[in-house]
């Protein structure tokens, strides 16, 4: 088997190991604990697996696999696409904590898979997702999606093996002595964010090269995430009022979504509802998704990304997301706990710059962002 890490990640791994099961997920004695892995990162998933143990928990692991999910698709017939199995349904219905180490070896092994049947699968398990979702909200779960370096991420990045790693070393801040206490202070960057600012607003109005654009978020709520949920972390999200999106937005990133790469995104609203798209590239797929069902057309997310140790896309988008002075805006499904109430089979998140000098945000007409970054009073 291949190795995906060369001479830079390896020095990081016991420290990482510490981090996602202390800090993100803060396992606890009698915990019964999921490490979902990918083969490349079974180097990591062993320390943590020693880890969750020396904490007094009960780790068990599931293996995902690339090959065995083509090969899934390709073969099962309707009734096999909507049959749970006991073993996936556990990771939603039997464990404490979920600690999940994404490491594919293969980021397009979908991309010749109908989006209708990937749809199809969605479905199925989406009863089961939203009620993790919600004990999770309701604290009686956590879980962590945690990114691991892989030549397949490196590859469709655009970078170089070792110039990768380092890339998730410092999007993970294990490079830093204390990556807990780093990831603190993020976390209380953030929430500043949303108690002094995002928490008060009723209207946003976002301006700038490729956006104009009106989202309504009041009585919505604000969640932070500083790598207790996603590692890395670095974004605060809600679920806009789901009528309320009025105007047009071009997105400036390409997307990867269920294998397929979409680029130059453009969606215009009218009381929440999609009624114009286009794309440079995927507008045929991109129409497919946005007819899976009803809430396939509205946003179900808005975010600010806010890791300024990722500063460059990656076509990854648990990186994307977070880079620091974007935003994005996921079509289809809402987290229950923003408030949302869109109900979608897809989740697809797209990617905004806001880093242009001309680039705004307006919180109820007053100026709260500037050229990807809040003003915030020191």
């Amino acid at each position: 088997m291949k190795r995906p890490v060369s001479i830079v990640f390896p020095a990081y791994l016991e420290k990482y190991a510490r981090l996602l099961v202390d800090y993100s997920v803060e396992v606890k004695r009698g915990d019964r604990v999921v490490i979902r892995t990918w083969l490349e990162a079974l180097p990591l998933a062993r320390l943590v697996y020693r880890e969750v143990l020396r904490r007094g928990a009960h780790p068990a692991l599931y293996l995902e696999d690339d090959i065995l999910a083509e090969i899934f698709y390709r073969e099962a017939s309707d009734e096999q696409i909507d049959f749970v199995d006991a073993l996936r349904r556990s990771i939603y219905t039997e464990f404490d904590v979920v600690i999940t180490l994404f490491a594919p070896s293969h980021l397009k092994n979908l991309v010749s898979i109908p989006p209708e049947k990937q749809a199809r699968r969605s479905k199925a398990l989406e009863p089961y997702f939203t009620r993790f979702l919600q004990e999770a909200a309701e604290g009686k779960k956590r879980w962590v999606l945690a990114a691991y370096p892989t030549l397949a991420m490196a590859q469709e990045a655009g970078m170089t093996p070792i110039e990768f790693e380092e890339f998730v070393a410092r999007a993970v801040k294990v490079t830093e002595d204390d990556p807990v206490a780093a990831w603190r202070r993020q976390a209380e960057y953030q929430r500043r964010i949303v108690d002094e600012i995002l928490s008060k607003a009723d209207e946003l109005v976002f301006k700038g090269p490729g956006i104009d654009l009106t989202v309504k978020v009041g009585g919505r709520r604000w969640i932070v995430d500083d790598g207790h949920e996603n590692m890395p972390g670095g974004e605060v999200f809600t679920g806009p009022v789901e009528d309320s999106v009025e105007g047009c937005v071009r997105f400036d990133f390409p997307s990867v979504y269920r294998g397929v790469e979409v680029e130059g995104v453009k969606l215009c609203f009218k009381r929440g509802e999609v009624v114009e798209y286009d794309a440079v590239k995927g507008r045929d797929f991109l129409a497919k998704m946005l007819s899976v069902d009803e809430g396939a057309k509205r946003l179900g997310e808005l975010a600010f990304g806010l890791n300024y140790g990722i500063t460059r896309a990656t076509r990854e988008i648990l990186f994307d997301e977070k880079i620091g002075g974007t935003i994005h805006m996921a079509l289809g499904n809402g987290y229950p706990e923003t408030g949302s109430r869109n109900k979608s089979a897809i989740h697809w998140d797209l990617i905004k710059d806001m880093r242009d000098p001309e680039a705004r945000v307006y919180a109820d007409g007053e100026l709260i962002y500037k050229a990807g970054r809040f003003l915030l009073e020191e």
